[in-house]
């Protein structure tokens, strides 16, 4: 069952539910007033037959007999009711009918007025009773309530009788049957309403969650990552649903082609190493083995080859350990010291190229040291190979307002502008004038980026071409050893930047 159908029947449902309520109170709210309504006439009619024996019997005949006292009473006026609806009966005392409007009649209605005992007793104990009475098709409403006379000479209230006033319910249970059809009709009508709209208004809502699925399937079918889906113009949560399945296609893409081109860098590098290592090969098959000379300069090659893979396998794990979030040592590194074995490692890759150490300040950070050497000496490595003979490559280390900056600048062919928002990413290279002496795979700066961030610093870049490039690793500061922390920054502040000065 479908999300659209089950949503159409769980709001008819609930409809349903809401209107059975609502017509179950509306029915009972009605009845109750009619019911009252029907009451209060019985009311009226005993206040109207009280009235009229209060008036007729204001002198009564009083006369003593066996020394008690006796009075002639003129009934109620019964038979005033018989152009009404109501129906009058009059009990004396001893449970005698002595009154009756003529409109009752002989019939079914006599016999379901015939009179009940216990309300009697109870009646002539001075409470009121109304009563629903069924007899065969036949349902009326009874009252029946105490007659009561003052005495003269007593002066004291007595019950003489008591009144039953009735009423048919014929037309009050005509009147509950309508409503009940009434009711019973519009709301099956209702719902189907309900049911029809709602269907339309989850086809109309689901809508643009199919064009949104269409066109995610034909995305796939075609493997066309650029498509987007169209964006509703209503600020709602299907326009923020579009926007979100449009910002993860972007991401996808971006990915894809991410991946895409690592895949054919890494073939293009691994092919280079390959290649040659090949083509010893071939030269030592076509006799080069005999040849000493020759021989030592192919294993030479090959041998420098297999390092260079051997680096470049290294990098990608590293990059790849990176990706998958594995959590680095913490430990204190005391970056002086680290700066100066840095130092001695560069001397014999410079060549003709002085290095030296400009700035020295004793710097300790929490981190991994490897991790950290090893990013120093790729940028120590990379400025080595970008600069010509006769440059300078100087090493530095600074504190700076909360972070520890490690500078490696040159005074090499410099970075195009263009160039420096990508070559930090993998296999980036930049122009030609950054390909001099040979160069490595384009991983090293990638894992300068890995390293830092993985501390929690950041890694900042500035050049000029023909002049220079200044890389700067800003780490933040240990913890003081009495306790104090460094400032904390969300980001690198503005301060550090602006001491990274272009070269």
């Amino acid at each position: 069952m479908s999300i659209r159908t089950r949503l159409t029947l769980s709001y008819v449902g609930f409809f349903a539910i809401a209107l059975l309520a609502l017509h179950v109170g509306l029915y009972l709210i009605v009845r109750s007033v009619l019911l009252n309504s029907v009451d209060n006439e019985l009311r009226l009619g005993v206040e109207v037959l009280r009235r009229g024996f209060a008036e007729s019997n204001q002198t009564a005949y009083v006369y003593f007999r066996d020394d008690q006292l006796h009075a002639i009473l003129r009934q109620p006026p019964v038979r005033n009711f018989e152009a009404t609806s109501l129906y009058v009966q009059f009990f004396d005392a001893d449970g005698n009918l002595v009154g009756r409007s003529p409109n009752i009649g002989d019939g079914d209605l006599a016999a379901a007025l015939a009179l009940d005992e216990q309300r009697f007793a109870r009646a002539l104990e001075g409470e009121e009773q109304i009563t629903t009475i069924e007899y065969g098709n036949l349902q009326v409403r009874e009252l029946m309530a105490p007659l009561r006379f003052r005495n003269p000479v007593t002066r004291r209230e007595e019950i003489v009788g008591v009144l039953q006033v009735a009423r048919s319910m014929a037309e009050t249970r005509y009147a509950l049957q309508l409503l009940f059809y009434a009711l019973t009709v519009g709301g099956v009508v209702v719902l189907l309403a309900a049911a029809r709209g709602g269907a339309w208004l989850t086809r109309a809502a689901f809508r643009p969650i199919d064009e949104i699925a269409q066109t995610a399937q034909s995305i796939v079918r075609a493997e066309d990552l650029s498509r987007r889906i169209p964006v509703p113009p209503a600020a709602d949560e299907l326009q923020r649903l579009t926007i979100t399945v449009n910002d993860l296609l972007a991401r996808l893409e971006e990915l894809f082609n991410h991946q895409r081109r690592f895949i054919a860098d890494v073939s293009h590098e691994l092919r280079t190493p390959l290649t040659a290592m090949q083509g010893n090969l071939e030269v030592l098959a076509r006799g080069a083995a005999r040849d000493p000379q020759l021989l030592n300069e192919s294993l030479d090659d090959m041998r420098r080859e297999v390092a260079r893979l051997i680096r470049m396998v290294n990098d990608l794990l590293l990059l790849a350990r990176d990706d998958a979030g594995i959590q680095i040592r913490r430990e204190p590194v005391e970056l002086d010291t680290l700066l100066l074995e840095t130092h001695r490692e560069l001397r014999p890759l410079a060549g003709q190229v002085q290095l030296r150490i400009g700035e020295e300040d004793q710097v300790i950070v929490i981190g991994d040291r490897d991790r950290i050497k090893q990013a120093l000496l790729n940028l120590g490595v990379n400025a080595i190979q970008h600069t010509p003979p006769g440059g300078v490559v100087t090493l530095s280390l600074a504190r700076r307002d909360g972070y520890a900056a490690l500078s490696v600048a040159d005074t090499g062919y410099g970075i195009a502008p263009q160039d420096l928002p990508y070559i930090f990413e993998r296999f980036y290279r930049a122009d030609r004038s950054r390909r001099h002496n040979g160069g490595g795979a384009g991983l090293g700066l990638s894992i300068v980026r890995s390293v830092v961030e993985a501390h929690g610093g950041q890694v900042l870049v500035s050049s000029e071409p023909g002049k220079g490039s200044v890389f700067t690793m800003l780490l933040p500061l240990a913890p003081q050893p009495n306790g104090a922390a460094p400032p904390a920054h969300d980001s690198v502040p503005d301060s550090v930047l602006q001491t990274v000065d272009a070269p």
